[in-house]
């Protein structure tokens, strides 16, 4: 007997041969995968002796996707903040947004992101950082009981700046170091590795808003208590700056200075770096998280994805947040990874959709330190999976699974979601989470937050609304 089995059409497997079987299946029990083969040898095993029997075979069946870059508390914020750069869109509109919450506002964001990402396909993600007024532990407990996987971190500071003593944190925002670092503590304690759904990880804010010494503090404790660490870094021109001239150091240098680099550390954006700080990237096996949609829409940059690759560095891919992508469909986020590299390089070669599916997967698992679990379709992992109806006409011919997953799919493609062994969406209908009410609530609380902040009341647009 098996709790699921899932006879596909297209088997994307991720695993160390990164097979593709056409005319595959997948046998699922008590959550782990026990079987993945061809369809015509499995059937006789486990197609009878199945509880629910899933028929893909018009569908891709792929690993679960990993999204190394989520704001949770910004799902409110879509279309708060357009057509701005990063510092202005930080200081004029999300930080004053986000320094009004409360932690209702901020659970029901919470809420609205787990509920894309998983429609998305979605099964993993990391969280980069969340404050205590946005209320922790019920984040946290809900994210749990939606399936999803997470790494979630918690904002750690002790200054007030961003880059430039100019630009100060919104006063809600703002924490004392000692506080932000023992409340970090204390949720790993608490949380770190339930269930292996959930991890606690340390999130510092971006140089000017953390000391030298609680730096230090964060990259010993995290190597004390064996969990991870997240930190924009050389996201804009601005950050490169401000590291040389209060430091002398590059992005890259500033954060191994520290001991902000390592295989337990997740640099996000990684922009604007040199080859010196490629190879040192490498050669600390420090992950970097691509958020191709975030810089793209604040003008920020092209990340060197393709060099970083070249040099071995672990890249993986984020959606970023509300404000700064408008979406958390890490589908639509592959294209952008894809579709850059040859612009920026003008060598159509520069990057492969498969090196973008990677990104996507098994990379952003070994990210997160849990490709031992998922990432992967493979004997003995646990059964993170997503499939995908390719029966559509933007899917046809159908000659090249990958090719499409990552040039033409999106997240609405996704039509069953199992996490962890468990369906989490079926036929589009998640079961987890109540839509409507989901939604309905967000946008109760996005009115709320918008008047309370007196920003985002009017819709910034060319054109009158009568």
């Amino acid at each position: 007997m098996v709790d699921i089995y899932i006879r596909g059409g297209w088997i994307i497997t991720m695993d160390r041969e990164r097979r593709i079987i056409k005319n595959g299946a997948v046998a699922i029990e008590d959550g782990f995968i026990i079987d993945v083969g061809k369809r015509e040898k499995l059937d006789n095993e486990y197609k009878v002796y199945a509880d629910i029997l899933i028929n893909a075979e018009r569908d891709i069946v792929l690993p679960g996707l990993i999204n190394t870059h989520v704001h949770l508390a910004q799902g409110l914020l879509r279309a708060c903040a357009d057509y701005l750069s990063l510092i202005d869109w930080l200081k004029d509109r999300v930080w004053p947004l986000q320094g009004n919450y409360t932690s209702h506002e901020a659970l029901a964001s919470a809420k609205l992101v787990a509920l894309e990402m998983i429609k998305s396909g979605t099964t993993t993600f990391l969280e980069t950082g969340l404050v205590g007024r946005y209320g922790l532990d019920e984040i946290i407990e809900a994210i749990y009981s939606t399936g999803l996987r997470a790494a979630i971190a918690r904002h750690v500071m002790d200054l007030k700046g961003y880059a430039t003593k100019e630009n100060i944190l919104h006063e809600g925002l703002v924490e004392p170091g000692d506080y932000s670092f023992k409340d970090t503590i204390r949720l790993i304690y608490r949380y770190h590795g339930w269930d292996n759904k959930i991890w606690v990880w340390f999130g510092p804010r971006t140089p000017g808003a953390v000391s030298l010494e609680l730096y230090r503090e964060i990259s010993a404790k995290a190597r004390e208590l064996n969990t991870g660490i997240t930190m924009h870094l050389a996201e804009v021109r601005e950050d490169v700056e401000y590291t040389i001239r209060n430091f002398g150091k590059k992005p890259v240098e500033f954060a191994h200075w520290l001991g902000l680099t390592g295989r337990n550390v997740v640099l996000v954006h990684v922009v604007w770096v040199e080859d010196d700080e490629i190879k040192l990237l490498s050669e600390t096996e420090t992950n970097v998280s691509h958020n191709p949609s975030s810089n793209m829409k604040l003008a920020s940059g092209v990340a060197r994805v393709s060099d970083m690759l070249s040099q071995g560095v672990n890249v993986t891919l984020g959606t970023d947040g509300g404000p700064s992508n408008n979406t958390y469909d890490l589908i639509r986020e592959m294209k952008h990874a894809a579709l850059l590299q040859p612009l920026r390089t003008l060598n159509p070669k520069a990057i492969r959709a498969e090196d973008v599916l990677e990104m996507a997967t098994i990379r952003g698992a070994r990210a997160l330190m849990i490709d031992h679990l998922v990432g992967s379709i493979e004997k003995g992992k646990r059964a993170d999976i997503i499939i995908v109806d390719y029966w559509q006409p933007h899917l046809h011919p159908l000659n090249n699974p990958v090719s499409h997953l990552v040039y033409v799919a999106s997240g609405h493609d996704v039509k069953h979601s199992i996490i962890d062994g468990k369906l989490v969406m079926f036929n589009r209908r998640v079961l987890t989470l109540n839509e409507e009410e989901v939604i309905e609530e967000a946008e109760r609380a996005a009115i709320s937050l918008y008047e309370r902040a007196g920003v985002c009341i009017n819709p910034d647009l060319r054109w009158p609304i009568e």
